[in-house]
């Protein structure tokens, strides 16, 4: 009892918003299934290591001295010491994307260059709030919509605020069907949002789609060198899918790995959730950033179709260009949804998953150049 009473004295202010913060995330999780495999993890982990003298950080052992606890191990060997969890998890997400939607029509690559926008616009943002330019850089890519790309960048470049990058990537992931909508009417008319599209896709070869991820990968080694372990992982992961010879490895990436990573990265990521680094009006500030570079990622998408519809005879709908973010598959089904509401019977799923699965490829591009650009000022 006289240790239940001191470890209630001893809880500060901070860690009870902590704990409340990850209560919240538990219930976005489970009442909501806001990305689940992701909120919930992180949610309870920011609970675990947020109890006072929390053995999940250290604990001290008579004759044997301090030891790391199990979260903070996970930490310095998976993210901190080789960035290995969000590297690892790149494999099954290549594993689960078809870019047959996107090799069929290439111009759809377009929108997912034009969808990261946000990102740069973001970068600015911080710096003219006074984030240095490491800091910035790593929260700028919380606009990817990519979370594990968030999480290495702002690793990498040593981030004093890793912890509420990865909540801030995560949380706006998980509320693109909420975000998304309002970023793409706030720059469309009703009837450009009704335009329907003709959807007659080429013939995707087997040849093509393995030729694919091997020669994207030589390409994007060329042009943003630093990008190339997230490519590199994301395009292995896709050729295992389309190769044909390896089925068993292409769904245990898709299912075991991927969720067994996913599980491992959301409560390890809860190490830099504790209440003294976390509870800081800079949080709020980069939560402010975040949703920027996130509805400034959608705005520049769609702006971008709209652009090109000047000059095109078929028009494109230009909320396919808001598909280009990195959130798959949840962007390209927010479009679908958008679509049908304003015009039932109107199909853009395969155009938006296009769009959709090149702003995955964009947006670990642009974390590499975010990375090469730090690198070049320094």
């Amino acid at each position: 009892m006289e240790f239940l009473v001191t470890g209630i004295l001893s809880i500060t202010w901070k860690q009870i918003i902590m704990y409340l913060i990850g209560l919240a995330l538990i219930y976005l999780a489970i009442k909501k299934e806001y990305e689940p495999a992701l909120l919930l993890p992180i949610g309870f982990g920011s609970i675990l290591v947020n109890l006072p003298d929390s053995g999940a950080l250290n604990q001290y052992i008579a004759g044997i001295g301090e030891t790391n606890g199990i979260i903070e191990w996970l930490f310095s060997v998976g993210i901190e010491a080789s960035e290995a969890l969000p590297i690892l998890l790149f494999i099954g997400i290549g594993a689960m994307i078809d870019f047959g939607p996107l090799l069929s029509r290439p111009i759809l690559f377009l929108f997912g260059a034009a969808a990261q926008f946000g990102i740069f616009a973001a970068l600015l943002f911080a710096v003219i709030l006074g984030f240095d330019l490491n800091n910035a850089a790593s929260i700028a890519i919380i606009g990817a919509a990519d979370g594990p790309t968030s999480i290495l960048v702002s690793q990498i470049l040593h981030s004093d605020y890793i912890g509420a990058i990865a909540v801030a990537a995560y949380s706006y992931m998980a509320l693109v069907p909420i975000i998304q909508p309002f970023a793409i009417r706030l720059v469309t008319t009703k009837k450009e949002r009704c335009i329907r599209m003709a959807y007659n896709p080429g013939q995707v070869s087997k040849g093509v789609r393995i030729a694919f991820p091997i020669v994207s990968t030589f390409i994007v080694g060329l042009i943003a060198p630093s990008s190339i372990a997230l490519v590199g992982f994301l395009m292995f992961g896709n050729l295992l899918r389309e190769c044909g010879v390896l089925n068993t490895l292409s769904e245990t990436a898709q299912n075991i790995l991927s969720n067994l990573i996913t599980l491992l990265l959301g409560i390890t990521i809860s190490f830099s959730m504790q209440a003294d680094s976390f509870v800081r009006t800079d949080t709020l500030l980069i939560m402010a950033i975040g949703l920027f570079a996130f509805v400034f990622d959608t705005i520049g998408g769609v702006l971008f179709a709209k652009i090109l519809n000047l000059f095109l005879h078929q028009k494109i709908n230009p909320m396919i260009g808001g598909a280009g973010i990195s959130a798959f598959p949840m962007s390209s089904r927010v479009v679908q949804k958008m679509a049908l509401k304003e015009d039932p019977g109107n199909v853009l799923i395969m155009q938006a998953a296009g769009a959709n699965v090149s702003g995955q490829i964009a947006s670990v591009i642009a974390g590499g150049l975010i990375i090469q650009l730090v690198s070049l000022y320094h």
